[in-house]
């Protein structure tokens, strides 16, 4: 459920100043709730702390709305939430931020919120730079609010750098477990609660792993929504772990994308076979990275990941590997894999910005039962087909992998080297909380409209028609027409399409 697929508009670069949360904190925090709420509330100042909490006699406030500002045709307002780490405690505290949009002349017009799930896990929400997309589409009639799910962007980030504060593997594992879809949901509500006038349901749009939280939302707090909206993103709700079921369901779709890639493109079948090769020949396994990482082959494989399950993402896998060489200007001089390539291959990985993705991916599926590293099983099952040495020896074509994480990861990528202990403790949970009740689900009484898109390499059709059976009253909309990045690509032909759903514009055959 990379994020990237949901990257719907321009990155910006915005600096901020967020609250200081230490990771850990042991003061005690007494909370007191003032009920101010949003621009629509004609006596509000527009830079205002609402809500604050004593701690030792200072006060400090669980929510900071900034002053707006503008992008093109768009104007914007931060907030900052103190909310709590585990909500059955009161401390420590962390931040979450979210950035309000609407459309330029309607900032203090009484508009119906809309809250964006962003994909991942362990991804930002997109910086906007200007009106387009879905963007455009929803603030024709919402106030959208971009929530950074916490862990990440300026929600208190987890980060290489700021994790290493943590000393131990167990002490890592403890904080990370509050980082999955219920606490989402819990932040969630945090924020209606203060933001949304006298505290009123909103809209949600969830995409790729937004539309797990949108379904762990209608399963424990269905009475903060008002509608929902869900683009590639209706997570299998079975108890235990599910990822087996993925991953298997997963590597059928990676053949179909490879033997698809290339077909288009049969050209790369060589240039891929001849990278592998290197890499396999080369001292160690693998070539240095710009990181201090190891490209080996089957972290080249990673590259499915971004290049097979999005609607570009083939022509930019093919020009990627149209420099993967650099040229020999010297007669006599070795071959070698270009600079170009190299951090070319780090910046589509991006695991050093994103270390959560990697940790937390496989727990995403976990509910009492531990995920013990079902990709890298379910890879074995299958390591006939996508052992890339073995391939490039017998002159075969090298299959890319998917939304896969492996725990050769946690030695190869040196973002992640320091978190290996944690990894595997991860992979070894077993008491992971319900992610959803089927019960409620069931006697669902919050109008769903979900686009599950036919050809999803990331969320699996088959699996996701399942789920839509056990929700009540939702309507799905089946389409070939666009891959998992829908929402990125015709986000408002895709958004206006379900509001139509449930508007009454396309009514109920």
């Amino acid at each position: 459920m990379r994020a990237l697929h949901s990257s719907f508009i321009k990155p910006l670069i915005h600096l901020h100043i967020p609250f200081s949360t230490p990771i850990f904190s042991l003061s005690p925090l007494r909370t007191t709730f003032l009920h101010f709420h949003s621009s629509t509330t004609p006596s509000l100042p527009k830079l205002t702390a609402m809500a604050t909490s004593a701690v030792d006699g200072n006060s400090t406030p669980d929510h900071v709305a900034g002053g707006w500002y503008s992008v093109p045709d768009l104007r914007l307002r931060d907030h900052r939430f103190n909310i709590p780490l585990d909500y059955s405690l009161d401390h420590p505290k962390i931040t979450v931020f979210a950035r309000e949009v609407v459309a330029v002349g309607k900032e203090e017009q009484p508009l119906p919120y809309l809250l964006y799930l962003q994909g991942g896990p362990g991804f930002e929400c997109a910086r906007p730079t200007e009106a387009g997309g879905w963007m455009s589409r929803a603030c024709e009639e919402y106030r959208v609010v971009l929530m950074d799910q916490r862990g990440t962007g300026l929600s208190t980030p987890l980060t290489p750098s700021s994790m290493s504060q943590v000393k131990s593997a167990e002490d890592l594992v403890n904080y990370l477990r509050h980082f999955r879809a219920d606490n989402i949901v819990h932040d969630a509500e945090f924020i209606r609660k203060r933001l949304v006038p006298d505290a009123g349901p909103w809209t949600i749009l969830g995409q790729s792993f937004g539309g797990f939280c949108a379904v762990t939302y209608l399963s424990f707090a269905p009475k903060g929504l008002k509608q929902a909206l869900i683009t590639g993103g209706l997570p299998p709700i079975g108890k235990g772990c599910t990822a087996d079921a993925v991953y298997k369901a997963g590597f059928e779709a990676l053949v179909h994308q490879n033997e698809k890639y290339y077909k288009r493109f049969p050209q790369d079948i060589e240039i891929v076979r001849d990278v592998v090769n290197y890499l396999a020949e080369s001292e160690g396994g693998g070539v240095p990275l710009p990181s201090g990482g190891i490209l080996t082959p089957r972290g080249l494989q990673l590259l499915g990941l971004s290049g097979l399950g999005s609607s570009t993402g083939f022509e930019r896998l093919h020009y990627l590997f149209e420099r993967a060489w650099d040229p020999v200007i010297v007669q006599g001089a070795k071959r070698r894999i270009s600079d170009y390539f190299l951090n070319a291959y780090e910046r589509w990985i991006a695991f050093d910005a994103n270390p959560l993705y990697a940790l937390l991916h496989e727990s995403i599926y976990c509910q009492g039962a531990s995920s013990l590293w079902s990709a890298q099983k379910i890879r074995a099952e299958n390591e006939n087909k996508f052992d890339a040495i073995e391939a490039a020896k017998g002159g075969r074509p090298v299959l890319f992998t998917g939304e896969m994480i492996f725990p050769w990861l946690f030695d190869e990528v040196h973002a992640l080297r320091p978190f290996k202990d944690a990894a595997q403790l991860l992979a070894e949970k077993k008491d992971w909380p319900s992610l959803y009740d089927i019960a409620a689900l069931n006697d669902n009484k919050v109008p769903v409209a979900a686009a599950v898109y036919y050809e999803d390499m990331y969320v699996n059709f088959k699996l996701s028609m399942e789920t839509a059976s056990q929700i009540a009253g939702i309507r799905p909309w089946i389409t070939n027409e666009y891959m998992h990045s829908g929402l990125r690509d015709a986000g408002s032909r895709v958004l206006d399409h379900l509001l139509a759903m449930l508007n009454g514009k396309k009514p109920l055959f």
